[in-house]
């Protein structure tokens, strides 16, 4: 019998191995022969924009895209703009037209993408945008264009910006979790939904200015682009005014209104032929798949684009996050490589773990002792995602970009209570030493742990500030004095010496090149796509867990989960982060 189950096994084993070589083999064919050919333009070609995509720092592969004719893979923000500087010497591209209903992007990215879009009507072709309803975040890219339109029972969502968090210390009462917070600066403000039932003075003031600042630069903007007075449209906000289509025509946010056939039409005739169906409207990630060819540049030299996105962690990345050990190879590969002559490290960011961001300034710092280190900050670069930042030889950020945040904290939660007397569970054990375990979610803190912890979160914010400091050329004390976890616009940063110069990972770029001394060079841009394998599995799996979570929890619910699920991950573990909670509504 055992020599059965040994060679029925043995045999099991080959056929995985042989089903797994199959799968790799029919993979790379199929591939192969079903690999996209370069896009057809024609004579009449229009770009098209979707707000409504995500444009991530990495571009997201589509594992799928190979088999389909309407599967793409979705640019990120940097091809984004390489593909509309294209399209602007592109003869085939005769112009750009926007959806324009809702922009699922940050206000950094939008803003280069809006930059963008002004630089390419400098070759005199046509911007279009319409919406049926159009949000304020995707009017601002929009209103750039030469005509705008809204559906006629449509209209603008004029009504300026909202933060809002929410607020769990009741909530933990009622079940009896004690949280333990420790923290060093007035303005961190990350902790505070679990230990307040509403905002505080000092977090209501940054959010304040902050919304100021970024509204006033988003009323400027739209004022230059439409020929308006930006009194006007502040008027226009504070009294409302913008509630129908007709609305936003009479105080000129638009230019018509009309339904989307009319707007076809009209680009029609722009384009002198004689229906729709003769105009070639090419979708973004179409073109991507086209044009990403002539992206790499001539030259022997390299740039490496090192694009870090999401919280920032311990151990190996996953999707959406800045893992310790990847990027550290990525950064010391690119030092050690007498090829690469400069980094530019694009990061969208409001940080993580505060050891792992010391490591990661750790590389940076010794990179830049040997080659020009550039920073390029997205729509955010907070706390975490500054102090990994804050060493670099020049750092680069959007008006709007969301930085500073020098602060530090660390929370732990005791549930003695919660399981005690809500579920009957009680703990005991015996230790090795005088002090227990500081861990234990299920037993207070003594006075002593507590001493120790907050010891160490001021440690580190005394770290974290001189690290800027030195960084910036600065004095500790003025750092502190713009520091204590405050969260800035990136225009107010350069006024505050925390970053160089406004700009996006273009300028980045260019910047990394003049430093360099390089004429020409060729970018290497890491990381690098996932193979098809990965991309199949982790896009399997992204997809079965979060439509399993909005399933039993729907969607606020499934937000609650990750919001909670976020604190659990962070306990016990020094976080230089930002408030889980920093959305701009609309």
């Amino acid at each position: 019998m055992r020599s059965f189950f040994k060679i029925f096994f043995a045999s099991f084993l080959a056929l995985i191995v042989f089903i797994v070589l199959l799968f790799f083999f029919l993979a790379g064919y199929i591939g192969g022969i079903t690999s996209k050919p370069n896009v057809e333009t024609g004579s009449n070609a229009v770009l098209v924009l979707d707000l409504s995509e995500t444009f991530g720092e990495k571009p997201v592969v589509d594992a799928l895209a190979g088999f389909s004719e309407s599967r793409y893979n979705t640019p990120g923000v940097y091809d984004v703009i390489r593909l509309i500087r294209y399209a602007k010497s592109d003869s085939s591209i005769k112009g750009i037209y926007i959806k324009a209903s809702t922009n699922a992007n940050g206000l950094g990215s939008s803003e280069e993408i809006r930059n963008a879009l002004l630089d390419f009507k400098k070759s005199q072709k046509f911007v279009y945008a319409f919406g049926d309803v159009i949000s304020m975040k995707a009017y601002y890219v929009a209103n750039i264009s030469d005509r705008i339109y809204c559906n006629p029972k449509g209209g603008v969502e004029w009504k300026g910006l909202t933060s809002v968090s929410p607020y769990l210390k009741g909530g933990l009462e009622k079940l009896e979790i004690q949280p333990e917070i420790f923290y060093a600066g007035k303005f961190k403000s990350a902790t505070e939904p679990l230990r307040a039932d509403k905002m505080s003075d000092a977090n209501r003031l940054q959010l304040t200015e902050i919304l100021g600042d970024i509204f006033n630069h988003m009323l400027d903007q739209t004022a230059v682009a439409r020929s308006q007075d930006s009194s006007m449209l502040r008027r226009c906000v504070d009294l409302q005014l913008i509630q129908s289509a007709s609305d936003a025509v009479q105080y000129k946010l638009v230019d018509g209104e009309k339904y989307n056939d009319q707007v076809m039409e009209e680009i029609a005739g722009k384009l002198k032929v004689s229906s729709i169906n003769s105009i070639n409207f090419i979708p973004l990630g179409k073109y991507y798949e086209s044009v990403k060819p002539k992206f790499i540049n001539t030259g022997s030299d390299r740039i490496v684009i090192i694009y870090a996105e999401g919280d920032i962690v311990g151990g190996k990345n996953s999707q959406k996050e800045i893992g310790q050990d990847i990027y550290r190879y990525f950064i010391r590969k690119a030092r050690l490589d007498n090829d690469v002559k400069a980094i530019v490290l694009r990061i969208n960011s409001g940080g993580g773990s505060a050891l792992v961001s010391e490591n990661l300034w750790r590389e940076l710092t010794l990179t830049k002792a040997t080659k020009p280190v550039v920073l390029s900050f997205g729509d955010v670069s907070a706390s975490g995602g500054y102090y990994l930042s804050c060493n670099a030889d020049s750092i680069f950020a959007d008006p709007m970009t969301i930085t500073g945040s020098i602060g530090v904290f660390s929370m732990l939660f005791n549930t003695q209570s919660f399981f005690k007397n809500k579920l009957g569970i009680t703990f005991d054990g015996v230790h090795t030493a005088k002090e227990p375990d500081a861990l234990s979610m299920v037993q207070p803190l003594t006075d002593l742990q507590k001493k120790f912890i907050q010891n160490d979160v001021d440690s580190i914010y005394h770290d974290f500030t001189s690290r800027v400091a030195s960084g910036r050329n600065k004095s500790i004390s003025y750092i502190d004095s713009i520091g204590q976890g405050r969260i800035w616009s990136g225009q107010k940063a350069l006024e505050l010496g925390l970053v160089d110069r406004i700009g996006g990972v273009q300028d980045a770029v260019d910047c990394a090149a003049r430093m360099a001394k390089l004429k020409t060079y060729r970018l290497r841009e890491y990381p690098e796509p996932e193979n098809f394998l990965d991309l199949l599995l982790n896009n399997y799996t992204q997809t079965v867990k979060a439509k399993t979570i909005r399933d039993d929890l729907g969607e606020q619910g499934a937000k609650w989960y990750q919001t909670m699920s976020d604190y659990q991950s962070m306990s016990g573990v020094p976080q230089a982060r930002l408030p889980f909670e920093f959305s701009l509504i609309p």
